[in-house]
């Protein structure tokens, strides 16, 4: 579905059509505004028909023809007042110039205008007999008018007058150098016309014929003449198909009348040229349904190209006023959007009247037509037109009249104007009147002496009375010129009263205009200035607006910093807090770990002097048997010099433990990165069941749990811990280990030193004592004791060195 403004049936009448579409362009162009209007379609829709009309029924054409006529006829000028140049202007001639150019115009062998008074074409007789009489209510009766009429074709994009006295020239083909013509088709085609763009940027056709008529009956019977000349074919879809676009363009040039309102004011700045252009579009059709060849074929091309073009340059326009852009609109790739270009840029309205085929062979190209009129309505750049103040008083050509009127009654009531009724008594006739009536002049007899006195004495008072008469005139005529005299002494007067106040005015105006002229100067100079001014204070103001945004920016920094400072303080408080507390742990730790190595010293001094003591106060006949390896592991180990464990929470109770003599079975659990020490000391593990991962499988058939970790010590060596734990069932039916104690395996290398198995004696018996078995010299042990803080059941024992 496509929308219009107005859509129109198939018997619509061509009156209900003007009044629509035409009658709107016809007002505007009698108030001064240009017009544009043109009909689009396929081949075969009725474009012509509706601007053309048929016998009875006129079209667009005549009915606009007959409205403008109708409107100005009693205001027209007489012939030539106007005169086009070759410019696309228009000047105006006085009536003595007129009279000389119809003259000439005469004298020529050049076929005349028509005539309103010649018998019409009974072809377009009926075309024109319109009536209905519209006219345009509100016409300024100040002003003349005059009408002009072109008719020109755009065939092939080539543009032709249609109204120039030559010869038709047809397509001649082209003629190689053998003069022969050129097989490839190509054709010369006839002199074309030329577009050119005026001083206010129109576009007109240079040299086309402009035809000045009075009537509509004369303007038709020029369209008429060109409308034969116009190129039509037959084709397949169209008897009488149009092979080019037809442009009928109708000039009104309008001027006012001077201040008495007898004459047209002499003043080309006062003409105002409004064009009405009514363009009757050749169809688009599709070659593969007109089966055109040839000619038919290439005119085919160019209408659909200049149609195309016309899509296009409405779409860009289209475009420009939808998105704001400014892209250039191709008016110049055809000659028809070329020629309207200053239509499309708003120096006027312009009106299309699509019209549509109801065949069904048409559907497709109707849609495409539809679709693109759909998109043109919506296209509005018009722009209104300022008519020339001409600064008169309105009315004249009223007042001219009544005062010609007045006058003729006055010298009716004198004696009559020239041409008047010749039964009414003149001026002269009533004087004559007025003398004594002459007697009889006949002589019948020759003694008659009573005729010749009697006109003697009728003659004698009438010359009596003329003397009277005379000197009554000179009288009057001396105190005429008397009175003359005086009205002339009073008028110079007047006169020289008046150039006096007008040399004043002059002065005073010649001052004013002096000061106007500085004041504009002051004007200026201020106006630059304040231009400076504003420059400057925009500069200060990007600048303080740049220095508030850096120091928003600089105090957004401070506080960003502050607020890190406060952060970075605050967190050096808890680490100095942290730091203080753990060092005075760890001082605390240190003196209870040194006194219990002074206690452990102690305690080691008390044995040996129990054991000297024992030794001194034994018999010396006895030798003192060497303890052997059992005795030594009956002896009691010394205390270690590590602190005592810290207290804690109670550990959970242990589950019963089974008997030895059922057998323990271990989980022997290794990690896949276990590095073998390969030391002479190695932990056995009997009925072990070794895992690189526990699984519950595995847990489920041993008691006991051991975990072999290694880790690097501080002096480079691999250090072993051993972790054992008990394995137990919970409720849920899964297993679980509780860890009860861990060894601690480390490798040392051997040093230069010896080692001793005790402290030097001082008595000088080193040499027993020096050297003993690998126990003795075993200075460290590892204890486990429950609730350990290295884990469970660990204690840690070292002997001083």
């Amino acid at each position: 579905q496509y929308s219009f403004k107005e859509v129109f049936g198939t018997l619509v009448v061509q009156k209900e059509l003007f009044d629509v579409v035409a009658k709107p362009l016809v007002e505007d162009l009698i108030r001064g505004k240009n017009g544009l209007l043109f009909t689009y379609g396929v081949t075969g829709s009725g474009k012509t028909h509706t601007m053309t009309g048929s016998p009875g029924d006129g079209g667009l054409l005549p009915r606009c023809l007959a409205m403008i006529f109708n409107s100005i006829g009693p205001f027209q000028a007489k012939r030539f007042v106007f005169k086009l140049d070759d410019k696309n202007g228009v000047d105006v001639q006085s009536e003595v110039e007129a009279l000389l150019e119809r003259q000439r115009r005469e004298a020529l062998p050049v076929p005349k205008t028509p005539s309103g008074k010649r018998q019409l074409d009974p072809e377009f007789a009926d075309m024109i007999n319109v009536q209905d009489h519209c006219k345009v209510e509100e016409v300024d009766e100040d002003n003349v008018y005059g009408v002009f009429v072109s008719y020109i074709e755009i065939y092939n994009n080539y543009i032709y007058d249609l109204l120039e006295e030559v010869p038709f020239e047809s397509i001649k083909p082209k003629w190689n150098s053998c003069n022969t013509p050129v097989r490839n088709g190509d054709f010369v085609p006839p002199q074309s016309k030329i577009l050119r763009e005026d001083q206010n940027h129109n576009m007109y056709v240079t040299g086309c014929t402009e035809v000045e008529v009075k009537s509509t009956e004369e303007a038709f019977e020029v369209f008429w003449r060109g409308q034969k000349k116009r190129r039509i074919a037959n084709t397949q879809l169209n008897r009488e198909s149009s092979r080019s676009h037809s442009v009928f363009i109708i000039k009104l040039a309008q001027a006012p009348l001077d201040a008495d309102g007898d004459n047209v004011l002499q003043e080309k700045e006062q003409i105002t040229l409004s064009q009405l252009s009514l363009v009757d579009l050749a169809g688009s059709e599709r070659t593969n349904r007109t089966k055109a060849e040839g000619n038919r074929l290439r005119e085919a091309g160019n209408i659909n190209q200049s149609l195309m073009t016309l899509r296009t340059c409405i779409e860009v326009l289209r475009e420009n006023q939808l998105y704001g852009t400014n892209k250039m609109v191709p008016y110049r790739d055809s000659k028809l959007t070329h020629l309207f270009k200053n239509y499309f840029d708003g120096e006027g309205k312009v009106r299309m009247i699509v019209c549509v085929n109801p065949k069904a062979e048409d559907y497709e190209e109707s849609l495409q037509v539809m679709r693109f009129a759909e998109m043109t309505q919506e296209v509005e750049v018009a722009r209104p037109v300022d008519r020339p103040l001409c600064g008169l008083t309105p009315g004249r050509r009223l007042r001219n009249q009544a005062f010609r009127e007045e006058l003729s009654r006055k010298l009716e009531l004198r004696g009559g104007p020239v041409g008047a009724d010749p039964e009414e008594p003149s001026a002269a006739e009533l004087f004559f009147q007025s003398f004594p009536p002459l007697p009889s002049c006949e002589l019948l007899d020759i003694n008659d002496d009573q005729t010749l006195p009697k006109l003697i004495e009728a003659l004698e008072q009438r010359h009596k009375m003329r003397q009277m008469l005379a000197e009554e005139f000179a009288k009057n005529v001396l105190a005429f010129k008397t009175m003359l005299q005086e009205f002339d002494s009073s008028v110079a007067s007047k006169e020289n009263y008046i150039q006096g106040k007008l040399a004043e005015k002059e002065k005073t105006i010649t001052g004013q205009r002096t000061e106007l002229e500085r004041l504009e100067k002051k004007i200026k100079t201020l106006e630059y200035k304040i231009e400076i001014l504003e420059k400057t204070a925009t500069i200060y103001e990007e600048d303080k607006r740049n220095l508030q945004q850096e120091l928003e920016s600089k105090s957004q920094k401070l506080q960003r910093q502050a607020s890190d400072k406060r952060r970075l303080e605050a967190r050096l408080q808890g680490m100095v807090t942290e730091t203080s507390l753990k060092w005075e742990k760890e001082c605390e730790r240190r003196v209870a770990a040194k006194q219990l190595e002074m206690q452990n010293k102690l305690w080691v001094k008390d044995e040996k002097l129990k054991q000297l003591k024992a030794i001194v106060t034994e018999p010396r006949a006895e030798r003192p048997e060497r303890p052997s390896r059992e005795r030594e592991r009956e002896k009691p180990l010394p205390r270690s010099v590590s602190p005592s464990p810290a207290p804690s929470a109670p550990a959970a109770p242990l589950r019963p433990r089974r008997s030895r003599s059922a057998g323990e079975r271990w989980v022997d659990h290794r990690p896949p990165g276990h590095v073998p020490t390969e030391t002479l000391l190695q932990p056995r593990v009997p009925r072990a069941i070794t895992v690189e991962a526990p699984s519950e499988r595995a847990l489920a058939r041993c008691d006991r749990y051991l975990l072999t970790h290694q880790e690097l010590a501080s002096d480079g060596e691999i250090q072993t811990k051993l972790i054992k734990g008990d394995v137990f069932r919970t409720r849920g039916g899964g297993q679980a280990v509780q860890f009860t104690d861990i060894e601690t395996l480390k490798q040392e290398s051997p040093t230069g030193r010896k080692r001793r198995s005790s402290p030097p004696d001082p008595t000088g018996d080193a040499a027993d004592s020096e050297w003993t078995d690998v126990e003795t010299r075993c200075s460290v042990a590892v204890e486990m004791r429950a609730g350990s803080a290295l884990g469970p059941g660990f204690q840690h024992h070292a002997q001083p060195k």
